[in-house]
């Protein structure tokens, strides 16, 4: 018997118009007894088939859609050809300028709940739904078998894992775990990846279009990089001929990390300061400094509607305190990777610092992911990193 997830009256519209996720509450039958992971065909409520998708039962999203041709078979052939489907897009990127891109990008690459990135010969992945999980060494061997791949090492330690009923894991997959320093290339920096226990999979590839805009901003500025993490930014501000670069992050392996960094291109980041930034941000305040070039790049603060609010409120004072620090004609260059921050709320948020702060100030840009990162139309919610760079 064919496993068969029925949804109720109605409910099919939103995979009818090809968006992945089926919520619990969809749901009006289930048949077949599926174990987590497997595919199941789903269907209307009167058993017209939609397709196929990833079951998951404990997760409050209850299946992904791996395909909304019914006729289409879900197999190892499947995974493998949309995995090289994905890899194949990236050709653009890893042609211009860099040897560290995402090469996967989950339900906007078809292949839900899998993130694989490229540094160099090195691939890491995480598998964060059991739909993933389920196909882990077909995943394995596709990407250890492209081209100039030594290892393929999996990071599957993010707190999503729990939602789905599934334990970390972290280690190789396929070859060794790098025993060298892993370092890649984005057009004239080299850059420390941290692949065994850095934020991610060991690095922002995502700001890959936000540091190539940094160049054109920094040069012959005071710059302060808040939230620094491995001190990419300041680095990117170094190369452009910043005039002073001073870096905030509350994790000492994150600057020890920024330290290398600068060591491996021979330039000097200035001043490494170890503090938490809200903090750090108001006794530059009450020390009234004053820099040129301000870049906010602060974690997830939301991770869901529900936290909206609270979070805004943070990215309100971030970015108040921010913008009394900035010397007239400076700039700002903020951040959220909050998937639930729409860019409109963003801006508004934005605006409401800069109005407590009595400053005037206009939008001179906007930042997203790059294209290795894609947002498909009917999946608006791998939509989650977009910036301003606001002058005072």
């Amino acid at each position: 018997m064919i496993p068969t997830l029925r949804l109720r009256e109605g409910r099919e519209r939103s995979v009818e118009r090809r968006h992945p996720w089926i919520f619990s509450g969809a749901v009006d039958t289930l048949t077949g007894d599926p174990v987590p992971g497997d595919t199941v065909l789903v269907a209307t409520h009167d058993g017209r088939p939609l397709g196929w998708a990833a079951y998951s039962p404990v997760s409050q999203i209850r299946a992904r859609m791996w395909t909304f041709d019914p006729d289409e078979a879900v197999d190892d052939a499947f995974v493998a050809g949309r995995i090289a489907t994905s890899v194949a897009r990236r050709r653009t990127t890893l042609d211009s300028g860099t040897d560290a891109a995402r090469l996967v990008f989950s339900e906007a690459d078809g292949v839900p709940g899998l993130i694989a990135d490229r540094y160099g010969d090195t691939i890491v992945c995480q598998l964060t739904t059991v739909g993933a999980d389920r196909w882990r060494n077909v995943i394995a061997d596709a990407l250890a078998a492209l081209p100039g791949i030594g290892r393929v090492v999996e990071r599957s330690d993010a707190d999503v894992r729990e939602r789905e009923g599934l334990e970390p894991r972290v280690g190789p997959m396929r070859g060794e775990q790098p025993h060298e320093e892993l370092v890649i290339h984005e057009d004239t920096n080299r850059f420390v990846v941290d692949a065994a226990t850095g934020h991610k999979t060991g690095f922002y590839l995502d700001q890959r279009d936000a540091r190539r805009r940094l160049v054109t901003l920094a040069g012959g500025r005071g710059v302060l990089n808040v939230f620094a993490y491995s001190g990419a930014f300041s680095i990117v501000s170094a190369r452009a001929g910043a005039a002073t670069i001073t870096s905030i992050d509350s994790s000492g392996p994150a600057l020890a990390l920024a330290r290398r960094n600068a060591e491996v291109n021979d330039l000097d980041i200035g001043e490494l300061v170890e503090a938490d930034a809200f903090s750090e941000l108001r006794r530059l305040r009450d020390r009234a400094r004053q820099y040129d070039l301000i870049v906010l790049d602060p974690p997830k603060l939301a991770a869901n509607e529900r936290q909206l609010p609270k979070a805004s409120r943070a990215y309100k004072d971030l970015n108040l305190l921010a913008l009394k620090l900035l010397a007239p004609g400076g700039i700002l260059v903020t951040f959220s990777c909050s998937g639930a921050m729409s860019m409109d709320l963003f801006q508004k948020v934005v605006a409401g610092a800069a109005l407590d702060a009595r400053r005037d100030a206009r939008i001179i840009g906007r930042l997203h992911q790059p294209a290795d990162h894609p947002v498909l139309l009917s999946f608006p919610e791998a939509e989650y990193l977009k910036g301003l760079i606001v002058e005072v």
